[in-house]
């Protein structure tokens, strides 16, 4: 079949302490709304026209570089924010969506004793960044376990994720990233804790539960 009435389009932001930041347009302020179909849209962000997978790698370089990083004690580069890239086929004439693929990295979690800088905003961005990966814990269980209400207004980040984890169209792949090394062995067990309960999910589908979640491979733990 012919695609050319279709047209890729290009987005990338960061949550970065409760707040949308957008990758590719100098960080300029987001807000994530919900439209009357309750679908949450990101007011503000920019989107670019890709053309081939050349100008894809130079805007994924240009936005991780925008990104907020820092150091802890677990690792010396470490990411301040979760960084949401998503590509969407839209029809050239209508401009309606017709396809989407997000890829989330989510800010590892961190423990209070990997906090070895005493700077308060380096200790708040740790709290929003555990705050957050609770939130999506708490937002899967609910998905788990077929509650009536899933809450995903409990942060930024799950209310972003919503349509990545709900609908009968959609598919979620978590890859967890562990290291062999015995001082992250605490890091590496909770990483897989929290992909084996996304990988639950596909035993209890639902009217509105994701329709299939693939099962984790590798790793990504705590940074």
């Amino acid at each position: 079949p012919s695609y050319s009435h279709l047209e890729v389009m290009i987005s990338f932001y960061e949550i970065y302490c409760g707040k949308l930041y957008d990758l590719l347009n100098e960080r300029q302020p987001l807000q994530a709304r919900e439209n009357a179909k309750q679908q949450v849209v990101i007011a503000g962000l920019q989107e670019v026209p890709l053309e081939n997978c050349h100008q894809l790698m130079g805007i994924v370089d240009y936005g991780l570089r925008a990104r907020s990083t820092g150091s802890t004690g677990a690792n010396a580069d470490s990411s301040r924010s979760h960084a949401i890239l998503a590509i969407c086929l839209h029809d050239v004439e209508t401009g309606a969506l017709h396809g989407k693929f997000s890829f989330i990295d989510l800010a590892g979690s961190e423990r209070g004793a990997d906090v070895t800088d005493s700077a308060k905003e380096t200790r708040i961005e740790g709290a929003e960044v555990n705050k957050s990966l609770l939130a999506l814990k708490e937002c899967i269980r609910a998905l788990d376990q077929q509650q009536d209400h899933t809450p995903f207004r409990g942060s930024k980040l799950t209310q972003v994720l919503k349509d990545s984890l709900v609908g009968p169209d959609c598919r979620t792949v978590m890859i967890a990233n562990i290291s062999p090394s015995d001082i992250a062995v605490e890091h590496s067990l909770n990483t897989l804790r929290y992909a084996y309960r996304v990988k639950e999910l596909r035993r209890a589908p639902r009217s509105g539960a994701p329709a299939a979640v693939a099962p984790p491979e590798g790793a990504r733990g705590g940074s």
